[in-house]
């Protein structure tokens, strides 16, 4: 019970900041799109790769189950859900101990 609660916590401040760098990773990806920031900037470019390698396993899985929706991808928001969802489920175990 002792160890339990801080891990719980944590994890919900981990899901936090997961969540914000889907945030983070969308509105940089339309930014790139309307070319509004340049990807031959090193530092644009690490930030990209960075945001992109750390939310495409969880987004890829998503983005398959999704039919084509005209150019739109809606996989962050769905992400956001589940995670949000995750979280609700975990403060309630929380609760509950």
């Amino acid at each position: 019970m002792i160890v339990i609660d801080p891990l719980l916590r944590i994890l919900i401040i981990a899901i936090d900041l997961y969540i914000w760098l889907i945030i983070v990773g969308a509105i940089l990806s339309w930014l790139v799109a309307f070319n509004i920031l340049n990807t031959s900037n090193h530092l644009v470019y690490l930030i990209l790769d960075f945001l992109h390698r750390i939310t495409e396993p969880a987004l890829r899985p998503i983005q398959r189950l999704i039919p084509n929706l005209g150019g739109i991808d809606i996989s962050p928001v769905l992400l956001i859900l589940i995670l949000v969802f995750l979280q609700m489920v975990i403060e309630n175990l929380q609760r509950t101990l």
